[in-house]
């Protein structure tokens, strides 16, 4: 009996020796694995400030050499009188430049492959929570009083009527059934408002170019972005080459979602979005279609009453029915 009552004690022994050592040395991996984790972010800290250093530093020169430039412009203001005016015009252009430059450096840079990264999650999520409901893939862009922007609406019929006053995100009502949620066009749409120097174009084609020169020259979301209209058909396509922020096909995209943002509230109707992928001359086609009734409307013609040679087929089109 004694024997056989030392041999579990003895099997308990030697099956716990080996488990204390795997925890010591868990213990040993997890704590160097902390410590390499801490020198990287610690690294990553110090690659990020020096990047934000180098991007300030070249911002700082520049406006360094337009003020050099300002004073040797005043400086020869004085010395040749006859060029008195031309020169001191120049310079004090350059000094006003170079303060503006120095002043208004950015503090903090977010590169394009960040933002790009942080809309996929929203794009993957809007893909799958369509899909889950059974959704089409129409995207309507729908204009919104209460926020002056618009909204997206993703409906489950194939037909439809656009909602102009519901609350959303999930609409149940017949003839509504879908998505309906803010695009991330609108905020975009709403500092592009504040930036705007003129009123916002009710017309096809001068909103379109607005909302273009928006895109490429404001907020830097492309490289090229060329429009075509006609508004005639009650469309708008606008090529767009060198997407900051990936594949445009995606799901409320924010270079389509700003346009088809912009179209809707300055049309004030809802829009279509489509985008295909482009050709030689263009990376990617973003296609808004919308009521041409509406935007014939807007643009001073009523029918028969109409004489601008540009709405002629209009004009032809009343007087079928």
């Amino acid at each position: 009996m004694s024997t056989h009552d030392f041999e579990p004690s003895d099997r308990t022994e030697t099956e716990t020796v080996p488990e204390t050592e795997s925890a010591a040395e868990t213990a040993d991996r997890l704590e160097r694995a902390e410590a390499r984790a801490e020198l990287l972010a610690e690294e990553n800290r110090r690659l990020r400030a020096q990047h934000a250093r180098a991007r300030r530093s070249k911002y700082r020169r520049t406006a360094l050499g337009l003020v050099t430039i300002g004073l040797c412009a005043v400086a020869g203001g004085v010395i040749f009188p006859d060029s008195r005016e031309i020169l001191i015009a120049l310079g004090a252009t350059g000094l006003f430049g170079g303060l503006l430059t120095y002043y208004l450096t950015p503090g903090q840079f977010v590169a394009a492959s960040v933002g790009e990264r942080v809309y996929a999650a929203w794009a993957a999520n809007g893909d799958s929570l369509a899909a889950e409901l059974g959704l089409r893939e129409d995207r309507v862009y729908v204009p919104d009083e209460r926020t002056d922007t618009a909204r997206l609406y993703v409906p489950a019929d194939a037909a439809f009527e656009p909602p102009t006053d519901a609350d959303g995100p999930v609409l149940v009502e017949r003839d509504q059934r879908g998505l309906l949620v803010a695009p991330t066009g609108a905020t975009l749409f709403d500092e592009f408002q504040r930036t705007l120097s003129g009123e916002l174009a009710s017309r096809p084609e001068p909103l379109a170019v607005q909302l273009a020169d928006g895109l490429v020259e404001g907020f830097e979301l492309a490289d090229g972005a060329d429009p075509d209209v006609d508004a005639a058909a009650g469309r708008i396509t606008v090529a767009i080459t060198g997407s900051a922020f990936g594949a445009v096909d995606r799901f409320d995209h924010p270079i389509a979602s700003f346009l088809a943002v912009g179209l809707a509230v300055g049309l004030d109707r809802p829009v279509t979005l489509e985008v295909d992928a482009g050709d030689d001359r263009a990376d990617w086609l973003v296609t808004c279609r919308f009521e041409p009734d509406d935007a014939a409307e807007e643009d001073g013609t009523d029918g028969a009453e109409s004489t601008d040679e540009e709405t002629g087929e209009e004009v032809a089109f009343d007087d079928a029915e």
